[in-house]
């Protein structure tokens, strides 16, 4: 299927590795030109060559914290100068320590705050002036299963993120006359680096190998294992694309089953 990305603009938060990575390369693959932002210059610089040499589409790495809004705007800035214009949105980030809610003070629940929800509707007030010069554009927020149920030993994670998928459909609903869909997508357990990391800590806190951590952990997922990077990439660029151009407002789960609630 053609998704009709062929020389549209995407702006993808996170993209040195991990899932925005893969988001990066899926819509790159598609024929995007592809903006890409991390933290570290180098590793953002060399996953936009790679991206490139692996699909051959123009791609942008910008070194950006993007918890921080003077970044952020460097990173617009340097991509509308690129390419133009923004027609597409992937808003992530890295995630929060992990910890119960009483253990983290008010700097580290405002850092949580700056990181996951200000960094999102920073990116989304610069991009959408520019997707509606453009006549319309897609906006996708990646979220977590925490929205849908609460994690344990994630507390700042579940509760700014609830905050996230709140903004997600009041913009749904704000911004549908300008032809701007905004979705959110829901990763499980996706075999990355911050999985891995999570499964260390719980291994670590349960007395456990973290090969038997693994292994709980898929036993609690209906199809029995994790997902790859590639297979989440694959449901950002639809709901990005042309060819889901009926849906905003939704949530699209990408989790194996892993989620027991109905909606």
């Amino acid at each position: 299927m053609d998704l009709g990305l062929q020389g549209k603009v995407a702006m993808v938060g996170g993209a040195s590795r991990g899932l925005g990575g893969a988001v990066a390369r899926a819509l790159a693959a598609e024929g995007a030109r592809v903006s890409m932002a991390s933290r570290e210059a180098a590793a953002i610089e060399a996953a936009a060559v790679r991206v490139t040499n692996e699909t051959g589409a123009e791609t942008l790495g910008v070194a950006a914290n993007l918890a921080e809004a003077p970044a952020i705007e460097r990173w617009f800035e340097q991509t509308t100068a690129r390419f133009g214009g923004v027609d597409l949105l992937f808003v992530n980030t890295g995630g929060p320590p992990a910890g119960p809610s009483l253990v983290f003070d008010d700097a580290a629940w405002q850092a949580a705050v700056d990181l996951l929800l200000l960094s999102a509707v920073r990116m989304v007030r610069l991009a959408v002036p520019s997707m509606k010069a453009r006549g319309g554009g897609s906006i996708l927020f990646s979220t977590s299963v925490s929205v849908k149920e609460p994690v344990a030993g994630l507390a700042l994670s579940n509760v700014v993120r609830a905050g996230v998928a709140a903004l997600a459909k009041t913009l749904a609903f704000e911004l549908a006359a300008d032809g701007i869909r905004v979705n959110t997508l829901i990763p499980g357990r996706i075999d990355t680096d911050r999985v891995r990391e999570l499964d260390e800590g719980r291994s670590r806190l349960e007395g456990i190998s973290l090969e038997e951590q693994r292994r709980r952990m898929e036993a609690s997922i209906p199809l029995a294992r994790y997902g790859a990077a590639d297979e989440y990439a694959w449901a950002a660029a639809f709901l990005l694309s042309e060819r889901s151009r009926y849906t905003t407002g939704a949530a699209l789960q990408v989790d194996g089953g892993m989620i027991r609630a109905v909606l």
